[in-house]
C-alpha cells in the first residue's frame, strides 16, 4: 500500500478578487502542468480550487489556462475575502479530495490563507518559492515528492525543502516567477461544484468598510522595460530616468536606493521588493546581490553597467559595460536619440 494513499493530483488556489482571477494562479497552473508531464506515471492531473461568490462561470477560464478540473466553491460568503470562511473551505476541500500538493500565490490574501490552512491540516508549507519540482525517482517508486527551493538567511542561500512526513505538501509562489502558458479556449475539463459544511454563518471580523488602495504611477511588474538603479547610480537618478523615458520604460530600484530614501517602496525589485520579468532590463550601478537578483533574472535581456569588472550583475547579464553610470549613461541615451530619430 502506498505511503499517502488516496492522495493523488496537483492542486492550484486560484485566486480571484471582484470575479477578476489574478494571473499568479494561471501562472501556478502553467507551471503544475510541467510538474505533471514530468511524472507521466503517476497519472496526475492539475486542479484549480476557486473560492468565491458568482464565479462559477470563470471555471471555464481556468481549464483554458491549462486545469484539467476545477473545483468551485460558488457561496456568498466568500463574496470577499475572509480569514475564517476561505480557511474552512479549502480545508474541506483538502480533506474531500486529498490533493498531492497544494500551491498557492504568494500575494498578501495567499500568506495569510496558506498556513492557517497548514496548521488547520497539520501539513508542511514551504514560504516564499521561487523554484519547484518533483524527484523524478521518487515518482517511478510511486510518490511525488516535491522540492520546493526558496530563498534563506535573507537571501543569501537558497535551500530545498521537502515534506516527506504529510500530505499535502503545500507551498507559496511569489508572482512572476513562472511563465504563464498561451490560452487554450479549446480545452475541456471537469467542473465540480462543492458545498461546504458551514459551522457557523456569523463572521468572526465584521467589515465596516473597505478603502480602494490609490496606487500612483506604474505597476512595475507589468512593464516592459525597466530601467534599474543600485547604489552606484544614486548620484545620477536624472540620468536613469531620462534613459528609461527614451525607452519608453519605467525606473526601478535595488533596496539599497529604497532604503536610502533615493526611491519609494513600490519600485523596489528583490526578493524584499517586487518580481519582475521584462523584456529588457538595464542594471545601473547594480552589484548583483542574490537579493536583488531574484526578483529580475528571469527577464528577457539584461544588460549591466558597473564599474567593477568583478560585479556579480555580470554573471546574468546578456550583456555589460563596465564603465561609470555617470559617463555611459548620457552615450546610452544618445544612442537611442538617434536610434529613434533614424
Amino acid at each position: 500500500m502506498a505511503k499517502f494513499e488516496g492522495y493523488k493530483d496537483i492542486y492550484v488556489f486560484v485566486e480571484q478578487k471582484n470575479g477578476t482571477v489574478a494571473e499568479v494562479g494561471y501562472e501556478l497552473i502553467s507551471e503544475a502542468r510541467k510538474l505533471v508531464a514530468s511524472i507521466p506515471e503517476m497519472g496526475y492531473q492539475v486542479v484549480g480550487a476557486l473560492l468565491g461568490s458568482n464565479i462559477t462561470d470563470k471555471a471555464q477560464d481556468v481549464i483554458a489556462h491549462g486545469a484539467d478540473k476545477v473545483i468551485v466553491v460558488d457561496d456568498e460568503l466568500l463574496k470577499d475575502y475572509s480569514t475564517q470562511f476561505y480557511t474552512d473551505a479549502l480545508t474541506q476541500i483538502i480533506k474531500e479530495f486529498k490533493p498531492d500538493s497544494f500551491l498557492t500565490g504568494a500575494t498578501v490574501l495567499g500568506r495569510d490563507l496558506a498556513p492557517r490552512v497548514a496548521a488547520r491540516i497539520n501539513a508542511g508549507l514551504t514560504a516564499d518559492a521561487t523554484k519547484i519540482e518533483i524527484d523524478t525517482e521518487k515518482a517511478k517508486d510511486g510518490e511525488a515528492l516535491l522540492l520546493v527551493t526558496r530563498p534563506t538567511f535573507g537571501g543569501n542561500l537558497f535551500g530545498t525543502i521537502v515534506c516527506p512526513d504529510t500530505r499535502p505538501q503545500m507551498a507559496t509562489i511569489r508572482p512572476k516567477v513562472f511563465d504563464m502558458a498561451p490560452v487554450d479556449a479549446s480545452r475541456t475539463g471537469e467542473v465540480v461544484s462543492f458545498a461546504p459544511k458551514w459551522e457557523t454563518t456569523e463572521p468572526e471580523v465584521t467589515i465596516d468598510k473597505v478603502v480602494e488602495k490609490i496606487v500612483e504611477g506604474v505597476d512595475i511588474t507589468k512593464a516592459n522595460i525597466l530601467v534599474g538603479a543600485g547604489r552606484g547610480a544614486e548620484g545620477c537618478l536624472d540620468l536613469v530616468e531620462a534613459c528609461a523615458k527614451e525607452l519608453d520604460g519605467v525606473v526601478c530600484a535595488t533596496r539599497a536606493v529604497v532604503e536610502d530614501g533615493y526611491m519609494d517602496k513600490a519600485l523596489q525589485v528583490g526578493q524584499t521588493g517586487k518580481t519582475v520579468r521584462p523584456s529588457l532590463y538595464i542594471a545601473c550601478g547594480i552589484s548583483g546581490a542574490v537579493q536583488h537578483v531574484a526578483g529580475m533574472e528571469k527577464s528577457d535581456m539584461i544588460i549591466a553597467i558597473n564599474r567593477d569588472p568583478q560585479a556579480e550583475i555580470f554573471t546574468i547579464a546578456n550583456m555589460g559595460f563596465v564603465g561609470d553610470v555617470n559617463e555611459v549613461l548620457p552615450l546610452l541615451v544618445e544612442e537611442i536619440k538617434k536610434a529613434k530619430a533614424a
